[in-house]
């Protein structure tokens, strides 16, 4: 079992569990975590759209099979159909930033 005395803030939490920014460990974490994050956002936006997700599918067109891969935060994810089922599927403009 780890051991969590000394740590007081999540970025240390993160570092003693995955490593420093930049280790193999450290990257898979954040990829799944942003990849959480996008799920969770679509999830959310199609709910608000009072849409199913083979609705959000057909308005993108794109698959149910697909939505639903996203929303569980499983597979790959091309960025040009992300950015096409959030805007033509849910009407909302995509931005990007990058750090």
């Amino acid at each position: 079992m780890t051991e969590y005395k000394g740590i007081k803030t999540f970025d240390e939490l993160i570092e003693k569990e995955h490593g420093k920014i930049g280790t193999e460990s450290r990257s898979e974490y954040e990829e799944g975590a942003q990849m959480f994050i996008v799920s969770e956002m679509l999830k959310g936006a199609r709910k608000s759209a009072n849409l199913t997700q083979e609705q959000l599918a057909i308005k993108a067109g794109t698959k149910k099979s697909y939505i639903s891969k996203i929303e569980n935060a499983k597979g790959n994810i091309q960025l040009s159909t992300l950015i096409r089922i959030f805007e033509k599927g849910l009407d909302k403009k995509v931005g990007l930033t990058f750090l």
